[in-house]
């Protein structure tokens, strides 16, 4: 019954995302508040009546012009207790963008893991159960909650997109770094899937220092194929440009880049870099950061919503609810 269904709803700023998903799912979102008080305080809270509910919450925890990641989890912790405090019987956080997600590890003396403080955080509010796109480092985020988590691929997305332009010549999907030769290992088995035919696999040294990165070796063979070049997010976009090099210098015919989170925190290196013929990335992030015309050249966004309808429809109480194109 309808009426059984859980309820969506979408923090500011992720309505547009979350809209697509209810499509996909044949529903609209539910209706909720949010004041916004003169010293810089806020409150949340449903409209649709929760009490017994199982509800679905949105909200991509990146920094915009308008708030900081740390002012929407802020946001969501509260929304999300609110919800538990109104009777909501199962309450679950889906996240596009998971904040935090590089700060997993001790890599100097006395590092926070902040992954395990979100977790700790995100349980005590009652949430119970987590869904994302895409984590930074899957074992962290697996073993940072106590609750149910997610992390949802996009390899096959990034496969179905990248099938379409290589044509015939050879691929070799290339790892910028050794954290991420697991993620590229997964794109370039769902691309010799989809293309019917082998494709290669190529990794990156990389060393940081601060924001200096450093290494050369490059294993894999690159020359006169495709090179495509797949990471989990785009920050500065050194660690593309990094790898785009090596791949270019060791004779690659063509260069793509993919990664699921375009967060464009850098300067102008990519925009002034004509190193990628495409950049490809999910729309978990707008990228708002970069000129609209530097976007429609150079950039192209693919929907992910059909991913989270999908896992939702799957594991929720929709059933078996058609995703609709």
């Amino acid at each position: 019954m309808l009426a059984e269904r859980p309820l969506l709803f979408a923090l500011q700023g992720t309505e547009h995302y979350a809209t697509h998903v209810a499509q996909r799912l044949g529903c609209q979102l539910a209706l909720h508040e949010e004041c916004d008080y003169e010293d810089g305080e806020h409150k949340c809270r449903p409209l649709d009546p929760v009490n017994g509910r199982e509800v679905v919450v949105f909200h991509a925890l990146y920094g915009d012009g308008r708030q900081s990641a740390n002012d929407k989890l802020c946001r969501l912790l509260f929304f999300c207790g609110a919800l538990k405090d109104a009777g909501a019987r199962h309450v679950q956080v889906v996240t596009p963008y998971l904040c935090y997600g590089r700060k997993d590890r001790r890599i100097q003396p006395q590092d926070p893991i902040i992954t395990r403080y979100l977790a700790a955080m995100l349980e005590a509010c009652g949430v119970d159960r987590l869904v994302s796109l895409e984590v930074h480092n899957p074992a962290a985020f697996d073993n940072a909650f106590r609750i149910p988590t997610w992390n949802v691929q996009c390899a096959q997305l990034f496969a179905e997109h990248f099938a379409g332009l290589v044509g015939d010549t050879e691929v070799v999907a290339v790892s910028p770094d050794t954290g991420g030769a697991k993620r590229a290992e997964q794109f370039r088995q769902a691309l010799e899937r989809r293309l019917g035919r082998p494709v290669g696999g190529a990794l990156m040294e990389k060393h940081r220092d601060q924001a200096t990165l450093t290494g050369t070796l490059l294993v894999g063979e690159v020359q006169g194929k495709i090179a495509i070049v797949v990471d989990d997010l785009i920050s500065t976009g050194n660690t593309l440009i990094h790898a785009g090099r090596a791949c270019q210098k060791a004779g690659a015919v063509r260069l793509f880049a993919a990664a699921t989170h375009g967060l464009f925190t850098g300067g102008g290196d990519l925009i002034d870099n004509p190193l990628f013929e495409q950049i490809v990335i999910c729309d978990s992030v707008p990228p708002f950061r970069q000129p609209p015309e530097w976007v429609t050249r150079h950039l192209h966004i693919l929907d992910s919503s059909a991913l989270i309808a999908t896992l939702l429809a799957e594991n929720g109480a929709f059933g078996v609810a058609r995703i609709s194109n």
